[in-house]
């Protein structure tokens, strides 16, 4: 039994309050609320924007409603969530990966007086460059199923990547991957952070003052909006990774983004941006306000 201060039995509300200590870095509730939100934002819209989006970025000789409508008619409602095995692998994982890395940052930045805007950015490039480990051969296997001309499998896929080229098989467009990854989380985070600093002082006359349910929500939005800019980079990996998939020849991220402006003008480079942005969208209301809302409510962040 825990006896009074001074006793050596063991004292468990000690123990939790010195690992509740830990407040320049991760919280490991983190690695269970990331894969949480990060697999049911997938489930739900998530797919849906992926392989809409990923179709234009391939087909960029599509309208927005006609690629929505070819996927339609490749299987249904179903096809919106093409690629769902390795799409859930990935949310899990890259969900833990960045809620962990990216929150961590966050709070040491905040605690060490960086201002707010700037530690969001730190924040979401620090956390979206860890994903990348974990998101190349899961993006590159939805990729292969949506843009892919066979009926494969996803495990038919993987065997044969993998015996043709081995592990780095998995990794084309590794590059594109890792400039999305920093520069869409610390967009996302960077921007959401700007605009709920502007939206204390606007509604509330105070920038310390604390944002309603609402107001954070708005300020996801606009965030994930603002951070479409870098959508270049997601149709290079795209492109990368189908080509790749087909057996094409690779070409790195200059290359492939030289070749798109050559077939398709500037604004191929720009195609697919209306299912990206309700992606951006939904990936920041889930990842950035998303985890603020759940802490507020179970008196994570006091």
């Amino acid at each position: 039994m825990a006896g009074p201060s001074g006793t050596k039995g063991f004292n468990t509300t000690v123990a939790f309050a010195a690992l509740e200590r830990r407040k320049g870095g991760g919280d490991w509730r983190d690695l269970v609320l990331g894969p949480t939100l990060q697999c049911l934002e997938a489930a739900s819209l998530g797919m849906p924007f992926e392989v809409w989006k990923t179709r234009m970025g391939r087909f960029r000789h599509e309208s927005t409603l006609t690629s929505f409508a070819n996927v339609y008619k490749e299987g249904g409602i179903k096809a919106f969530w093409k690629g769902t095995g390795p799409k859930m692998v990935e949310s899990a994982t890259k969900g833990a990966i960045l809620l962990y890395a990216k929150e961590g940052i966050l709070t040491y930045s905040l605690k060490s007086g960086m201002d707010p805007t700037l530690a969001g950015v730190v924040a979401g490039a620090g956390g979206g460059i860890c994903q990348v480990s974990v998101m190349g051969p899961c993006t590159f296997l939805v990729t292969g199923a949506v843009t892919g001309t066979t009926n494969e499998s996803t495990m038919q896929r993987v065997s044969r990547v993998y015996r043709t080229n081995g592990l780095a098989g998995f990794y084309p467009g590794g590059t594109a991957i890792a400039f999305r990854q920093a520069t869409n989380w610390a967009s996302r985070q960077g921007f959401t952070e700007a605009v709920r600093h502007r939206f204390k002082i606007m509604f509330h006359g105070d920038e310390n003052a604390k944002l309603t349910t609402r107001e954070n929500i708005l300020a996801g939005v606009c965030g994930g909006s603002l951070s479409c800019w870098n959508h270049p980079f997601e149709v290079a990996r795209i492109e990368a990774q189908a080509r790749a998939d087909q057996g094409q020849s690779k070409l790195n991220m200059i290359r492939v983004m030289q070749m798109v402006v050559r077939e398709n003008g500037v604004k191929g480079l720009f195609q697919g941006i209306v299912p990206r942005w309700g992606l951006g969208v939904w990936q920041t209301l889930f990842m950035v306000t998303g985890p603020k809302l759940v802490k507020d409510a179970l008196g994570m962040n006091e």
